[in-house]
């Protein structure tokens, strides 16, 4: 196939089924794993329709693709290298087509890869600083997708989920235009900074000015490529000595800026809220306060580079609550001081609440995340944990209305959809529908999100289904392999050991097993199920004693179905729970 955007070559092997869209989604493909389900070809369907939407979207915004305006998009399922994507190929863990509803990670995925068929595709990326481009300005343009594809609120929470990220690294990351791959932080910044950089730069210019800026330097470089300089210099041209500020310090420094607010005071028939700018960069932000009777006001102030400003509210109602910059336009070190009185940031509840949850402090947990949630509501990760607390202490009623609100989001996260599906799969198990349950937990581990929410589907639906008399039998022929596994392990011979594994994987697991030489080992198939036309999976309880230790718990083994026969593929860690 010849490629005809910019990029590396690449190649991937392996048995894939194709769908293709049809339609406005002409062009579009999915590739599922052998042995796909009618839902996950459903499910196909859906991601093949949200890539075509951005591809529309940014082909409106930025214009055609000029050469090369019939460039595939192809969403390939892969059971390693899930993200890497290059000139309109994205690698998707198999997992995301078995999902009941497109995730919040998948989506931003797509979107990003879509606009990099633009940005470093169509037009090359050249010169220092080209992450700020190539990630900066793509995530700037994927977040306005989202942003009309699922709601404001929507692309609100992933604008969100950067700052988290970001604000972890904020104290030791590189000026954008001097980042390069090299540094730990390069991506994290690149992406989560530049897209509020770029944002920035928005706002300062107006959204029209710089989308025209930004598609006449993507046209005008097409053979020479774009660098940070130059489309510095032409958003200079078009926006001026402010452009040419908020450019300078979001590229060219490190952050420094915090944002702080004080309590108002009334003066002259007005409040007046001292604000503080710790950056180098001046802050023209708004300003929004909360009367005791719950009115909501706004106002808009200038705080000068590392000086002090004020608010100005024309009311004399007594104001309870006062937040800088309640959008965050600016990259902050801490965005924790931006609200008085002082609350926790998001990151920090989340932080607190998932100690809190480990040490089964569940009142104190639900305190904490409702709390959060009344100035954050549509945070996930605190609304997860919310109901995962509100379970534990048995309130039924309120834990399901935690989950299902999960389940409303336009775009969850696998987190949520996992760990919904263990809380729903839950409470029917202790209302006695076991059928539902397993229907449930069977969901969760469909997911495949976090490792613990998986660890606690796969328990639930062995009991749901236990409980609901429909236990699905093992696979003979995996159950006889597995104990002709339990059989060379026991012996610690290498040779047998390797002789059951597909060549090229495993290769610690088979070093620990020789080398540890188990006295014992006896592995019980508790369930198997299929995960493509030549693979499966079985849940197994295993005892074993290694160096005069007893050893029991669960583990998920992967075979793989070579020669006729079945062979270990893989012993997932964060599923192996033999203590």
């Amino acid at each position: 196939i010849e490629q005809k955007l910019n990029a590396q070559p690449f190649f991937l092997t392996g048995k894939w089924e194709m769908v293709e869209g049809s339609g406005d989604a002409r062009g579009t493909s999915a590739w599922l794993l052998t042995g796909a389900t009618a839902d996950e070809r459903r499910q196909a369907e859906s991601l093949i329709a949200l890539a075509s939407a951005a591809r529309a979207f940014y082909a409106g915004l930025l214009g055609p693709l000029s050469s090369v305006p019939d460039a595939p998009i192809r969403l390939i399922a892969v059971r390693r290298g899930a993200g890497f994507n290059e000139a309109g190929t994205v690698l998707l863990d198999g997992a995301v087509f078995r999902r009941t509803k497109i995730d919040s990670v998948t989506a931003l995925l797509i979107a990003d890869a879509v606009a990099r068929m633009w940005i470093g595709g169509a037009t090359p990326v050249r010169g220092e600083g080209n992450g700020a481009i190539r990630e900066g300005l793509s995530r700037y343009l994927a977040l306005l997708f989202l942003e009309k594809q699922f709601g404001p609120e929507t692309a609100d929470v992933e604008r969100l989920r950067g700052r988290i990220a970001y604000a972890a690294i904020a104290r030791r990351d590189a000026p954008l235009s001097q980042s390069t791959p090299l540094l730990d932080t390069h991506y994290t910044a690149s992406a989560n900074k530049g897209a509020q950089v770029w944002r920035l730069v928005e706002r300062a210019m107006n959204r029209d000015a710089f989308h025209t800026v930004v598609r006449n330097q993507l046209q005008a470089t097409r053979e020479t490529g774009m660098t940070l300089t130059a489309l510095r210099q032409a958003l200079v041209e078009g926006g001026g000595a402010s452009v040419r500020g908020v450019l300078d310090y979001g590229f060219d420094q490190v952050t420094d800026t915090d944002l702080l607010v004080g309590l108002p005071q009334l003066r002259g028939g007005e409040a007046v809220a001292a604000l503080r700018n710790t950056g180098a960069l001046e802050a023209t932000v708004a300003v929004r306060a909360t009367t005791e009777g719950g009115e909501r006001l706004t106002t808009e102030a200038k705080v000068p580079a590392k000086d002090f400003g004020e608010a100005r509210f024309r009311t004399q109602a007594r104001i309870v609550r006062v937040e800088v910059d309640p959008d965050k336009f600016y990259p902050q070190l801490d965005y924790g001081n931006d609200v008085v009185p002082p609350t926790a940031s998001v990151e920090e509840a989340i932080a607190e609440t998932a100690r809190s949850l480990t040490r089964a402090e569940h009142a104190q947990v639900e305190k904490l995340t409702r709390e959060a949630l009344t100035s954050s509501p549509r945070v996930q990760e605190v609304r997860i944990t919310l109901a995962r607390s509100l379970l534990a202490q048995n309130k039924f009623d309120e834990a399901e209305k935690e989950f299902r609100t999960l389940l409303d989001e336009k775009l969850p996260s696998p987190s949520a959809l996992a760990w919904a599906g263990v809380g729903l799969g839950e409470i029917a198990l202790r209302r006695g529908q076991a059928a539902e349950a397993a229907k449930r937990f069977n969901e969760a581990v469909r997911t495949d999100a976090e490792s613990p929410a998986t660890l606690a589907a796969r328990a639930g639906r062995l009991k749901a289904e236990a409980a609901a008399g429909a236990a699905p039998a093992p696979d003979e022929g995996a159950r006889s392999f597995i104990a002709q596994l339990d059989q060379a392990i026991r012996s610690g011979r290498k040779t047998e050991v390797e002789a059951l594994i597909v060549p090229g994987e495993l290769a610690s697991f088979s070093r620990g097993i020789v080398s540890s030489q188990p006295e014992a080992w006896q592995t019980r198939v508790l369930r198997t199920e299929a995960l493509g036309g030549d693979r499966l999976a079985a849940d197994v309880s295993i005892t074993a004693k290694t160096l005069g230790r007893d050893q029991a718990g669960t583990a998920v083994l992967i075979l793989a179905r070579t020669g006729g026969g079945w062979k270990l593929a893989g012993v997932p860690d964060t599923l192996f729970e033999v203590r």
